[in-house]
């Protein structure tokens, strides 16, 4: 599908926060068309050029996709920090010195733009990356989000998101009622093995429904399709992004009506 492309400046506890909308473009012909919503969340360089076609991928395939600026408290409207060191540092600076209810009133308020639109049927989803990982992650305690998916989704193993360094995302992951999917790299030095274990245990002790995933040759950031410092996969990126769409279009497309007594028990057969 083609796409269309505006911004909303939404208003938050700490001054206007940007909303990018990337929109199917259904033409003259359908203006009341709907579609499921999905939340994208960045990494700590704002809404750069691989989240804007990201983004646009997702919205091509039949979803109303916005993106907000994660850092709209320190930076202008409409700003991209560079994937430089001092733009690799500021980010880093920025995802400690936000408080952690701002990001939490920044999804919620991200959802409902989502949810207001004209062309959202009121299904929502979420997705990100890096910091954007945990963020798709906090984003699920929304029991608005039917599914989330987390691409190498960093700080929760360490509980140092936002201000003070000491998040509670594990310790609510219970809250979480929807589907979840982890995509990995195992040479990813920003969360090693024994981190992801913690996560991939606490996530099984909750009983959550979720799906995991770690590649083998994977680095960190291994989607991102410019200044990945040579760890950008395409092939593995097209894979993951198909993953991703098999979890929002049976989440988010399909009907299913209402919830009618236990799942069956699963036969063992051969």
């Amino acid at each position: 599908m083609l796409v269309l492309e505006e911004f909303a400046d939404v208003e938050t506890s700490s001054g206007p926060m940007r909303v990018h909308l990337f929109i199917p473009n259904t033409g003259p012909e359908y203006p009341n068309a709907k579609f499921p919503g999905v939340a994208v969340w960045t990494e700590i360089y704002q809404v750069t050029g691989p989240l804007e076609r990201f983004c646009r991928q997702i919205a091509s395939e039949g979803y109303l996709v916005a993106c907000n600026e994660s850092f709209h408290e320190f930076e202008p409207l409409g700003s991209q920090i560079p994937y430089d060191v001092e733009g690799t540092d500021r980010g880093n600076l920025y995802k400690i010195k936000k408080e952690l209810q701002a990001y939490d009133e920044d999804a919620t308020l991200t959802l409902n733009v989502l949810e207001s639109h004209p062309n959202c049927n009121g299904k929502l989803g979420s997705v990100g990356m890096c910091l954007g990982g945990h963020l798709s992650f906090r984003a699920a305690f929304d029991k608005r989000v039917k599914s989330a998916v987390c691409y190498f989704a960093t700080d929760i193993h360490k509980k140092s998101l936002g201000a003070g360094m000491n998040d509670d995302s594990l310790e609510r992951c219970s809250e979480i009622t929807g589907e979840l999917l982890f995509l990995w790299g195992k040479k990813d030095t920003h969360v090693p093995v024994d981190g992801r274990q913690l996560i991939y245990n606490r996530l099984t002790e909750a009983n959550l429904r979720f799906s995991w995933c770690e590649f083998v040759d994977a680095q960190h950031a291994f989607i991102r399709d410019e200044l990945s410092k040579g760890r950008y996969d395409a092939a593995l990126a097209r894979n993951c992004f198909s993953m991703m769409m098999e979890v929002f279009h049976r989440t988010l497309y399909v009907e299913y009506g209402p919830l009618v007594g236990k799942p069956a028990e699963v036969e063992h057969v051969c």
